[in-house]
């Protein structure tokens, strides 16, 4: 039996688009494959670039593929700086999302070039499927964050300190390199600008956000229990499928690190301040219950409450280093995090702070 050709991972969007790549890259799952024509899609480039398009093959479509389907790579000139994001979310897809369990796009391609570090994948065309991608001005209940907390908790406790993945490079805690790209300048920026407007007085000190994310690098580089976390969990990383469910999306930032970084960042981000303020403890005990009905051995009350402030940091780290999304994006993220920091003294929750009694189990 002859052995398959390696397949070159593409540089660019047209050769992605090309029926000759298309065929290699697809037949490793569908052997015997041969796509004849594709007809494109919508575009969307930022930094990444999105492409729909539709393929047609002799013989018909395989069993099990659709024949909408949506490539993902850094094919601009702008994107290719940064074509190393994508590295991590193409091995998340190949070597974890499968055995995770969680749902997400369903890729049919996904591979790293070992040169150039860039990262390519194909997925399922979701939207043609009835698919509803998410924003922070989407209205989200707090049934949905039930729901998408239990697709986190999939995961991490899918990935609980898993001995196979506690070396794996692409995997390495990397909340400090954050750091060497945008900082205090940034954070100041969004803050003494409209965008900013609502974040509260006790919240607003730009210096001291970002020293509390660089003490909370130090802290959770090492930490145990780790599991695999997606990083990024606000609601614009969220799509409901064709069923209505919460179903997560952009793992650029996956990487190792402690499940509450995922979960109090959700919480903050995903939910009105309302709906948040009124809910999230009972949120954060489902969760936990997940966890341990997963076979994880879940953190006490205490432990995990800290954690959630700390995850509450780590979003408003992120989206006050954010810059060129939707004005009206950033405000309301930068609103429901700088508020839900305030409520509950987040920021002194790094470095070992004395948890307020606010903070306690009731």
């Amino acid at each position: 039996m002859t052995a398959p050709v390696p397949v070159t991972v593409p540089a660019t969007l047209t050769e992605l688009l090309s029926p000759a790549w298309l065929t290699s890259a697809l037949a490793a799952r569908f052997g015997g494959i041969n796509v004849t024509s594709v007809t494109p899609g919508p575009v969307t480039s930022r930094v990444s670039t999105n492409a729909r398009f539709r393929i047609e093959c002799a013989g018909g479509i395989p069993d099990g593929l659709s024949p909408d389907l949506c490539g993902k790579g850094y094919f601009t000139e702008t994107g290719w700086a940064y074509r190393h994001a994508g590295e991590a979310e193409a091995r998340f897809y190949r070597d974890v999302a499968d055995r995770a369990g969680l749902r997400t796009l369903r890729s049919v391609y996904a591979d790293v070039d070992p040169a150039t570090g860039h990262g390519v994948i194909i997925t399922e065309d979701v939207v043609v499927q009835g698919a509803t991608f998410l924003d922070a001005r989407s209205q989200y209940t707090p049934d949905q964050a039930a729901e998408s907390l239990g697709e986190l908790a999939k995961l991490h406790a899918a990935t609980w300190c898993d001995p196979l993945l506690a070396d794996v490079p692409w995997l390495a805690p990397r909340l400090g390199t954050y750091l060497e790209v945008r900082g205090v300048d940034e954070i100041r920026g969004n803050f003494e600008s409209p965008i900013g407007a609502g974040v509260p007085e006790e919240t607003r000190d730009a210096q001291r956000l970002a020293d509390a994310y660089r003490a909370l690098a130090a802290e959770v580089g090492g930490a145990t229990p780790w599991s695999v976390i997606h990083g990024d969990t606000h609601v614009g990383n969220l799509y409901l499928d064709g069923a209505g469910r919460p179903s997560f999306v952009d793992w650029q930032l996956v990487q190792r690190g402690p499940w509450y970084l995922d979960v109090g960042y959700h919480i903050a981000s995903s939910l009105t301040i309302e709906d948040r303020r009124r809910t999230e403890r009972d949120l954060v005990r489902h969760y936990l219950g997940l966890l341990a009905a997963a076979g994880v051995d879940a953190p006490s009350w205490d432990d995990a409450w800290l954690g959630v402030r700390r995850g509450i940091v780590h979003g408003f780290f992120l989206w006050g280093i954010t810059l060129m999304v939707d004005p009206a994006v950033t405000a309301t993220l930068l609103h429901r995090l700088g508020t839900a920091a305030a409520d509950h003294d987040a920021l002194a929750a790094i470095g070992g702070v004395t948890r307020p009694a606010m903070t306690r189990e009731r």
